[in-house]
């Protein structure tokens, strides 16, 4: 029986075969050619606007599933609206600046990229971000997604960039621009610093030590305990790299610490992890001398254990007892806690570590060496030393560079930022995410919590291809002139000619008329190097 004759379908002029492959092109010709999205907006024109300004992908290689997610998504909700009776405009638009692209041409360009003119740079950073705004719009039409595609904006016409400068220029205004010498996270391959936003955490293998700095200098009380042994401090870390900048020792004023003799040694710390302590420098026979609060050994002095300088010892409210010996190694120029420490102890802010994320030459025994690297060199001369107490191997969470992947260091440098304190920065934002409707709700928490204890915004990035810091040099008396007024004159000349302006002009041609230095009357200056994260 022929059951095909018996069922009620409609009669269409529908092929059997999709053809895909023939079709797909076809309708997107069709689309174009009748100017659909154009005309979409002019029967749209009279009724509520709902506009899409779209948060611009990188224009650094084609698509892939995550574009399509975010596009196709956005898409559907475009479509939507218009449905629902509104003009939906969706405004494309590509970040061309950033690191994602200057690292792409820089793998091209090779071994000169060092030597290579930044306007040249710039030139092909541009064709390279131009050539893939082209091809991703291509690939953006063949998902289907409707907008006006022969009219985004991109991050590096004029216009945008002295908008950008622009901007820059009010934080200024606000007076809440600074240029400091603080600890960030630095990415030794890129060679850049890097804000909170692009760093990702990941295991990571790391060498975990027991240190025993030896007692130079401590309370008469603990003399009589103390007296014809060898005594010492034991702190612990997994970045050995960080030791040859260690200046301190911290303690927790109120925590109990122990005296603690094992054979003709005598080792402090916290009572709270003594045990471990002990287990883990395969020690089973001690005695406990002495028992103190931390706040007893303020102010008295430890030698480093491989380079001839003093480790103060001093207190802080951080130090815990979850895990270590609960006396925290302290190098104000490799983390925050201790940048912050060694100000308020009136400590240099000293960090040993170039650009490369090598050892300065003048570092004792490991100048020149790359800090990863030098881990087991450190910890075999500590061994040779006898000031190494116990090593292991552990896996845990360390920050990596979004971009290359490869683990970052915590390294003082002289970079520029946006204060989050001052003038209610933090406050107005975070009166401002409680107005906004968060989807998924869980959104508002997490990001109200990130802006509520984020440390002050690091905005300099030591690459070429963005939008520069407008800051200038007195060549003279090396005065920072950091204006609003100077800052909007440059951003005029940017809008005309483009951010290559900073690169191509010296720096008299980029300031307004008669400028001299407010401090020393000096005419000449020197242009600011570092670009602008604008994120």
């Amino acid at each position: 029986m022929d059951y095909k004759a018996s069922l009620n379908l409609p009669k269409t002029a529908f092929p059997m075969k999709a053809n895909l492959p023939e079709r797909e092109p076809e309708t997107l010709r069709f689309w174009e050619g009748l100017g659909l999205y154009r005309r979409l907006r002019e029967k749209r024109a009279d009724r509520p606007r709902w506009i899409l300004h779209d948060g611009p992908p990188y224009a650094n290689g084609h698509i892939h599933i995550g574009h399509a997610l975010n596009k196709i998504l956005k898409d559907v909700v475009v479509k939507s609206k218009s449905m629902g009776g509104y003009d939906a405009i969706y405004v494309p638009g590509w970040d061309c600046h950033g690191l994602p692209i200057e690292h792409q041409v820089d793998k091209e360009i090779g071994k000169d990229k060092a030597d290579m003119d930044p306007l040249e740079k710039r030139r092909l950073c541009r064709e390279y971000a131009l050539k893939f705004v082209n091809i991703q719009r291509e690939e953006f039409k063949r998902l289907g997604v409707f907008g006006d595609w022969e009219n985004p904006y991109l991050t590096m016409s004029p216009d945008y960039q002295a908008t950008i400068v622009r901007e820059f220029g009010k934080f200024v205004g606000r007076d809440i621009v600074y240029k400091g010498l603080k600890p960030v996270h630095w990415c030794a391959s890129c060679q850049t610093a890097l804000a909170e936003a692009e760093v990702e955490y990941d295991d990571h293998e790391s060498p975990s030590v027991y240190v025993k700095f030896p007692i130079k200098t401590y309370p008469e009380g603990l003399k009589p305990s103390l007296a014809g042994k060898k005594p010492f401090v034991v702190i612990w870390t997994t970045t050995p790299w960080t030791l040859p900048a260690n200046l301190a020792i911290a303690l927790h004023p109120l925590y109990d610490y122990v005296a603690v003799e094992a054979g003709p040694e005598v080792f402090i710390v916290a009572k709270g992890l003594l045990d471990e302590t002990m287990r883990k420098a395969g020690i089973g026979s001690y005695r406990v001398l002495e028992t103190f609060k931390g706040s007893l050994l303020e102010g008295y002095l430890c030698s480093h254990p491989f380079i001839e300088r003093n480790s103060l010892l001093l207190l802080a409210d951080y130090v815990t007892l979850d895990q270590g010996t609960g006396c925290v190694h302290t190098a104000p120029g490799h983390g925050t806690e201790d940048y912050e420490t060694g100000l308020k102890h009136g400590l240099p802010i000293y960090n040993p570590v170039d650009n490369r994320g090598k050892f300065v030459p003048e570092v004792e025994h490991f100048g020149g060496m790359e800090v990863f690297q030098a881990n087991q060199p450190i910890i075999e001369k500590m061994r040779q030393d006898g000031t190494l107490l116990a090593e292991e191997k552990i896996v845990h969470s360390y920050p990596h560079c979004w971009r290359c992947k490869n683990p970052t260091i915590f390294r003082a440098t002289e970079q520029w930022f946006i204060s989050m304190d001052k003038d209610g920065l933090r406050s107005q934002a975070l009166e401002n995410i409680r107005k906004v409707r968060w989807i998924p709700p869980w959104g508002e928490e997490r990001i109200y919590n990130m802006i509520a204890n984020r440390p002050d915004w690091c905005i300099s990035r030591q690459r070429a291809w963005g939008i520069p810091i407008t800051a200038f040099y007195c060549a003279s008396c090396k005065y920072l002139l950091l204006d609003q007024r100077v800052i909007d004159y440059v951003a005029g000349l940017v809008a005309r000619e483009g951010a290559d302006v900073w690169y191509s002009r010296p720096a008299q041609d980029l300031l307004p008329p008669a400028t001299r230095c407010p401090k020393c009357g000096g005419a000449e200056f020197v242009k600011e190097t570092d670009i602008l994260d604008v994120w």
